[in-house]
């Protein structure tokens, strides 16, 4: 059993700096606006309920999981449950993973990866594809942009995803402008 003082400190310490962003996780999820800041309460009471058992070992997992689980009680007692509300509390569930650090830790790598392979491009075809993929712009747009051609953006985002993705799957990542996917012309002799 936890003493009142360790519990306050574990509190104050663990669980509170991530207060805005539980505040938006209940937002999303919740029907009214003003049952925002209950559920956030009713969470933070059942959190230093169960943690006079024990402090977890995150508490920011567990707390996120309280919260959850008082928005579903919540949609359980009330009278009428729509459709949408029950499709809502599923996301909750599948939004959970996108917090856990391990999920994070492993988009991060990815990203750092993608712009290491994005850096081993050649200059142009890097353009292409962070003007692209990136920036968002239409093939029209980047040719206009870079001064080129719009076939030319073609072959270089295709050169340049082919690299990138190679990379990203453990490859050099280098371009191959041989052309695989195009049948050889042979010459006629007359």
């Amino acid at each position: 059993m936890v003493d009142d003082k360790a519990l306050r400190a574990w509190f104050a310490t663990e669980v509170l700096p991530f207060e805005r962003e539980l505040m938006h996780f209940i937002a999303r999820h919740s029907r009214q606006s003003e049952d925002v800041i209950d559920v956030r309460q009713e969470s933070y009471e059942r959190a230093l309920t169960g943690a006079r058992a024990g402090l977890p070992h995150s508490a920011r997992r567990y707390v996120f999981t309280v919260a959850r689980n008082v928005l579903i009680d919540r949609a359980r007692r009330a009278r009428v449950v729509s459709f949408e509300q029950i499709a809502d509390l599923e996301s909750i569930v599948a939004e959970e993973a996108r917090f856990s650090p391990d999920h994070q830790l492993e988009a991060r790598d990815e990203l750092r990866r993608a712009m290491a392979g994005l850096e081993q491009l050649p200059p142009r075809c890097r353009e292409v594809v962070r003007l692209r993929r990136v920036e968002g712009l239409s093939i029209r747009e980047t040719a206009a942009r870079l001064g080129v051609g719009e076939h030319t953006v073609e072959r270089q985002l295709t050169l340049g995803l082919r690299a990138l993705v190679d990379y990203m799957h453990g490859g050099e990542g280098r371009i191959d402008r041989t052309r695989r996917d195009r049948p050889k012309h042979r010459k006629v002799e007359r």
